[in-house]
């Protein structure tokens, strides 16, 4: 969308390998790859070691390969080029961040990361680091990152004031993710005619996202086995990560044909499942990050205008409450997520669809991603010219 409204745009980044952990076919994990997006942007991709099937040792080696690659492909890559900013969209881990910042230093450019993750909260609720020294420790490499930046720009307003207790408040923006719901300009596979009718001949629940730690899926798994008596209901949950071997052995021990597992989709395909659904589904885990964070499938689901169960608590549920595009129940608690999926299955269908209009218009208003991007760049000249001006 930069490009599309007149900015040259360079993308320096790793060889996909997510969720799966194998490099995606077409790539290689060793050397620098070169793509060229819509003709226009130039795509650039370094070295890394892929996730595998997780486990701390490869998630590490997998960080670690991006930061190494980027300090010492990217200075030479990147080499006689001028760039007025330098934007890092921040997901875990905050370590990719590293290597901007020496390319900010080299190439005096405003530096500014869109954070998406809250480290080291994050570590400790996934429970990927439990000691309390290292999570210290991490705190202070947050801390050194997040001074080596210009601008901290975050996608949620409850993320302002854990950034702040590891960087200058007066760096922090609430910018929230964005989507672009333009129609696919190219060809796209049609869902199997099982799945279709699946979704059209019962009230469907659906859930689209990685499947992993973070999601709640053992409170999606019991709401399942509490509905297993209800015939009109299927919960549907598209995607894949590190817990769909486990999902789909308890499917099978539990007998449950109202939980369906059709695996991962290409986005642009996902619009046929979400026109299908009757509610759509987002849940996390029940702890204090999550709760500060805007789930990025709420945009999707919004845009999609169809109704939403927010099985969470904190910013996500209140988007979803405040757009009046659906309903929300407490997190971890599959009772609640049982008894509300009744509720909406048996409300009419005029409310339901009232629900989809007012979540579409709020999106429209609130996460349209034309207009941030607009915003997007005024933040980021405005943020320079100042900066320029305290320096001089």
């Amino acid at each position: 969308m930069l490009s599309a409204q007149g900015h040259e745009v360079v993308v320096v980044t790793g060889k996909p390998n997510y969720p799966d952990g194998e490099v995606f076919p077409g790539y290689r994990a060793g050397g620098v790859q070169r793509e060229l997006f819509w003709e226009k942007v130039e795509v650039i991709r370094v070295p890394l070691w892929p996730r595998g099937n997780g486990g701390a040792r490869n998630l590490i080696l997998n960080y670690l390969s991006f930061v190494f690659s980027g300090l010492v492909f990217c200075p030479w890559l990147l080499r006689k080029r001028e760039f007025d900013a330098i934007l890092v969209f921040a997901p875990s881990p905050i370590t990719q961040v590293i290597p901007a910042i020496l390319l900010k230093w080299l190439k005096r450019a405003h530096l500014a990361v869109w954070v998406q993750d809250l480290w080291p909260e994050s570590l400790a609720a996934t429970g990927f680091v439990r000691l309390p020294h290292l999570l210290k420790a991490v705190g202070y490499l947050v801390r050194g990152i997040y001074a080596g930046c210009d601008t901290l720009l975050v996608q949620s307003r409850a993320f302002v004031e854990p950034v702040a207790r590891y960087a200058r408040r007066e760096k922090i923006i609430y910018y929230p993710n964005s989507m672009d719901i333009q129609s696919p300009t190219v060809a796209v596979e049609r869902i199997s005619p099982e799945l279709a009718g699946d979704l059209e001949q019962h009230f469907s629940v659906v859930f689209a996202g990685n499947l992993g730690t973070a999601q709640a899926l053992e409170t999606l798994l019991e709401a399942a086995i509490q509905l297993k008596h209800d015939p009109e209901v299927r919960l549907v949950l598209v995607g894949s990560g590190s817990r769909l071997a486990w999902l789909q052995a308890q499917k099978q021990a539990h007998q449950l044909d109202n939980l369906l597992l059709p695996g991962r989709f290409p986005m642009e395909t996902m619009p046929q499942i979400f026109e299908r659904a009757d509610v759509l589904l987002v849940s996390l885990r029940d702890e204090e990050i999550f709760a500060q964070t805007i789930p990025s499938k709420i945009q999707a689901y919004l845009a999609a205008g169809r109704p939403v169960i927010a099985s969470l608590r904190g910013e996500g549920a209140r988007v979803v409450m405040e757009a009046g595009a659906g309903r929300a129940c407490e997190p971890d608690d599959p009772a609640a997520l049982a008894a509300l999926i009744c509720t909406m299955k048996n409300l009419p269908a005029v409310e339901l669809q009232a629900m989809g209009r007012a979540g579409k218009a709020y999106f429209y208003e609130h996460f349209e991603m034309s207009s941030q991007v607009t915003r997007l760049v005024e933040i980021l000249d405005t943020q320079r010219k100042e900066r320029q001006s305290c320096v001089y």
